[in-house]
């Protein structure tokens, strides 16, 4: 693949925008990362960063335009609700083909006690309606503002200390993915966990939680995802490099 009219704007926000980006660059191609927030990465990446919102839809539009972008690669977080719309809508306006990324969605086993729940506002309802107070929210403390209202004993788990959180009580557990099974059963026991709530990102970082619960036999509250806009979709980076390939020769 050549990097000369060919550049590629990929939407970040999932380990898979990183990896794919590498990927494309060490094929020479030309490549940006679009970031919300500046990311933690070891050293410098191989690739051009661009850091901030777009400014919606016609945001997007004209940057798809001014940086004469011939393909965009939507690799946000499989929990992004609005960007994935921006994106198809404002490809669609530009005339540049899009993909979207998404892992597969973890799925339950016939020993899971899974419930599935559409939002983080209906996990906090049937929290409620479980009444199990030794909770496990483990969906970011980004997250956390529904189950403010709770009479629950939560652990969080952050991968820095937060400055502050709206539970009442909570126990911050500091770590960063990926988890082993062995770790995540020491936490559950630890803290008495009787219910965990998880968002179903998928991948396999974050897995081990999914088989420690099982383990216990303890009931989980899985919150689906938000639904995906139409258009092109893989579920690998190696699917997602295939399809560059195919666009650009």
């Amino acid at each position: 693949m050549s990097g000369n009219g060919s550049r590629v704007l990929v939407l970040g926000g999932s380990g898979e925008a990183d990896e794919l980006a590498r990927a494309l660059a060490q094929r020479g191609q030309d490549v940006t990362v679009s970031l919300l927030g500046t990311a933690r990465t070891s050293g410098t990446p191989p690739y051009r960063r661009r850091v901030g919102p777009f400014g919606g839809v016609t945001g997007l539009v004209g940057e798809l335009e001014r940086g004469r972008y011939r393909l965009l690669v939507d690799a946000t977080h499989p929990f992004a609700a609005q960007m994935p719309m921006v994106a198809a809508r404002a490809a669609s306006l530009a005339r540049v083909p899009r993909v979207r990324i998404v892992r597969p969605p973890w799925t339950p086993g016939p020993d899971d006690a899974w419930q599935e729940v559409d939002d983080l506002a209906g996990a906090a309802r049937r929290l409620g309606e479980l009444g199990r107070r030794r909770v496990f929210l483990s969906i970011g403390v980004a997250h956390l503002d529904p189950f403010a209202g709770l009479d629950v004993q939560p652990v969080v788990r952050s991968i820095e200390p937060p400055t502050t959180l709206p539970l009442r009580g909570a126990t911050v557990v500091v770590g960063r993915a990926p988890f082993s099974l062995d770790a995540e059963l020491a936490l559950l026991s630890e803290h008495r966990i009787e219910v965990l709530v998880a968002r179903n990102s998928g991948g396999h970082a974050t897995a081990a939680k999914l088989e420690a619960a099982r383990r216990l036999g303890l009931a989980v509250v899985m919150v689906r995802r938000p639904p995906l806009p139409p258009g092109d979709l893989v579920e690998t980076v190696g699917e997602a490099l295939v399809w560059v390939q195919s666009r650009l020769g």
